[in-house]
């Protein structure tokens, strides 16, 4: 179903991108942004889920500008690599990455972006700062609670896990204190609930994250 393109950022750096194309006319764009692990098969499959459900969807791959075709699976070693290739990544590159893969997804319309993990935090960044978007979906971003004062300019939910020791229920609060026009929603599962290739993987906690998700776009793209 999916395909390898590259794409152009702003400033002229050239960055790869997985694109899953569904088989009727795309109801509308996704944008899907990767967690510490790269654009992994994990990812390639989310991206591929939302091509089934008519959108044409676009992970591109964020790590690119530090190490290309970074990809990892989730044993500790795998953790460890992401964790190290993460802190080499500027924000406002990201932005810019992101902003092209937005520009690639507009040719099927309203566009939409989703993230986990890391990739949550940079879809609700996105959200806050980047053109072209009509809504947003975030999954457990750790990152977000420290940008609580930057208010999305498009329809957002966000998903956490309530186990998540990587995310405090207190930061999850001060968001919802912070931004209560942002829909949070909260389940009784770990970090990572959504991936079903880590150990964390909650399955009913994934499908009900899912179904909202997946409505959530209906309405707004």
């Amino acid at each position: 179903m999916g395909e390898t393109v590259t794409l152009t950022a702003k400033d002229g750096v050239t960055i790869s991108a997985y694109v899953a194309t569904p088989k009727t006319k795309p109801r509308g764009g996704i944008v899907v942004l990767q967690e510490i692990f790269g654009v992994n098969h994990h990812i390639r499959a989310v991206t591929d889920h939302y091509a089934s459900h008519g959108y044409l969807a676009i992970a591109p791959a964020l790590y690119d500008r530090v190490e290309p075709d970074f990809e990892v699976g989730y044993l500790p070693p795998d953790i460890q690599r992401g964790s190290e290739i993460v802190q080499k990544v500027k924000r406002e590159k990201t932005m810019l990455d992101i902003a092209a893969a937005i520009a690639y997804a507009k040719s099927a319309g309203k566009v939409g972006v989703v993230g986990y993990c890391w990739g949550g935090t940079m879809a609700y960044a996105a959200a806050c700062h980047l053109a072209g978007l009509s809504a947003a979906v975030g999954y457990y971003g750790g990152g977000i609670a420290a940008m609580k004062a930057d208010t999305p300019q498009v329809p957002t939910i966000l998903h956490f896990g309530e186990l998540d020791k990587h995310i405090p229920m207190e930061n999850v609060n001060a968001i919802k204190t912070a931004q209560p026009r942002v829909a949070i929603y909260t389940y009784h599962a770990d970090h990572g609930f959504n991936c079903d290739e880590r150990g964390s993987y909650d399955k009913p906690s994934a499908e009900t994250a899912r179904t909202r998700t997946l409505e959530f776009f209906a309405a707004h793209l």
